[in-house]
């Protein structure tokens, strides 16, 4: 019955409420036992007293046992996170309502300052992503306790489940962290070579973090990659030697020539006309070379621009058939456009697109052989395909396929014909005119486009070179 009672008030078993009730009833049940034992009253007045005594603390002890029973539930579900209704928390006791008022205060207090530690940790995690360098958080036993993007697309996405000297196989590195969170040293700058992922320079700086710093991180280490920087320095340490070699040679025919116009051949008019002619090729190469440099320079400076115009390719492609007809005309070589489906639009660089198909077709005009054919053909595929050196768009391509019926070239030299300033030795021979840089120019377009550029070439079909450009970069 009392349990049955106890369920419908909605009081706990573990409330105590009946020990409360027996402990405040037993000094009085205690007097009134003595009472009764010396005859000072009757028995049965001291049992239906005792019993008033009883009932009267079970009402005043029922509200404060209820109202603590429900404050507790209601900070239990605060605590858990759950959902309470605080509107049905409605106390007759004024110490349990500012109980719950206080609680309710400092329950918004640490919300708020949830909600904005949650804000904050969202906001540094999103800047260190953003960063472009590996940057690690380490413990004082060197794991790895946080990592940005960078660090987990370098390193491995479980980096963060890994030790220090799990993810970097350098002696020098390993000993420079540990020298650090030691506290033997504040900072470590060093440059170390790693072969896994994959043989890289890097250059490292290890810095202890402050003592109020959270969690149990003690130290951040960022790691920078060298080998990008020193392949890009000797790249252009190698393309100043390879341009000073090339203009070298012309200006000291020039000079030379110069020399002897104004010595022995002063007064020899067929030899001055000779020479002059020699120098005027000489300075036409020069000049060549020069602006096929800027043009280099001009595209490597908006390598990281997207381009943005819609660009019609057979348009282009017909432009410059006839731009290169005459110059065709006088070996004898005819110019064929194909394009037997219908080309979509692409995003591209209209100018640069069409110095592509200039330079490549005007070297099949070049290379190819008297009294044959140029073919320029269009048409479209479903991808491109991958390259090892540089990164390729998804999706649907425009092909441009351009062959001439030249000889065949060797596996060896199509491997370094878009290498700077490289000529094959047989039209060194054959007295070519050329600077070696525009299949590089081409190659450069291509790339900052996104696409591909692929060469085959053999005894029967001769030489094709062919453009893959998304039609969306």
């Amino acid at each position: 019955m009392f349990e049955r009672a106890r369920a419908h008030l909605g009081i706990e078993k573990n409330s105590k409420f009946v020990e409360r009730v027996l402990f405040l009833s037993f000094p009085t049940a205690l007097v009134f036992i003595t009472l009764a034992a010396f005859r000072l009253v009757d028995p049965l007045w001291a049992v239906i007293s005792l019993a008033a005594v009883v009932l009267f603390n079970i009402i005043l002890l029922f509200p404060l046992t209820f109202e603590l029973q429900r404050l507790k539930k209601y900070i239990t579900a605060l605590a858990r996170g759950e959902t309470f209704d605080e509107t049905s928390m409605t106390l007759s006791e004024e110490d349990a309502r500012d109980i719950v008022e206080a609680v309710n205060t400092m329950h918004r207090f640490w919300a708020q300052k949830t909600d904005m530690l949650e804000a904050q940790t969202i906001s540094d995690t999103a800047v260190l992503d953003s960063l472009p360098d590996p940057i690690m958080m380490i413990d004082r036993a060197g794991n790895i306790l946080g990592a940005n993007l960078s660090a987990r697309t370098s390193f491995g996405k479980n980096i963060t489940s890994k030790n220090i000297d799990k993810v970097f196989d350098s002696n020098n590195f390993i000993n420079a962290v540990k020298r650090v969170i030691q506290k033997e040293s504040k900072s470590e700058n060093l440059i170390f070579y790693v072969k896994k992922p994959a043989e890289q320079k890097l250059y490292a700086h290890v810095k202890q973090l402050p003592w109020l710093s959270k969690g149990k991180a003690v130290a951040v280490v960022s790691v920078y990659d060298l080998t990008k920087s020193m392949k890009i320095e000797k790249m252009q340490s190698d393309f100043v030697a390879n341009a000073s070699h090339e203009l070298r040679t012309p200006l000291a025919i020039i000079s030379g020539f110069i020399e002897t116009l104004q010595t022995t051949a002063k007064g020899d008019p067929e030899a001055q006309d000779k020479f002059l002619a020699v120098m005027r090729d000489q300075a036409d190469y020069m000049s060549a070379l020069i602006e096929n440099l800027l043009s280099l320079s001009r595209i490597e400076l908006k390598q990281d621009q997207r381009p943005e115009d819609k660009t019609e390719i057979l348009p282009i492609v017909e432009d410059v058939a006839e731009a290169l007809s005459l110059k065709a005309a006088e070996r004898n070589i005819k110019i064929k456009v194909v394009c037997h489906e219908e080309i979509p639009v692409i995003t591209a660089d209209k100018p640069l697109i069409k110095q592509v198909v200039q330079n490549l077709t005007d070297n099949a005009v070049k290379y190819g052989l008297a009294d044959t054919d140029v073919t320029i053909k269009i048409s479209r595929s479903d991808s491109i395909p991958p390259s090892k050196s540089f990164k390729i768009s998804r999706g649907e391509a425009v092909v441009i396929s351009v062959n001439n019926k030249g000889p065949k070239i060797e596996p060896n030299e199509l491997a370094r014909l878009t290498e700077r300033f490289y000529r094959m030795q047989e039209h060194k021979d054959l007295n070519i005119k050329g600077t070696g840089l525009g299949l590089s120019i081409a190659k450069q377009i291509i790339i900052r486009h996104n696409g591909n550029l692929t060469v085959s070439s053999n005894n029967y079909n001769g030489t094709t070179f062919t453009i893959y450009l998304p039609v969306e970069p």
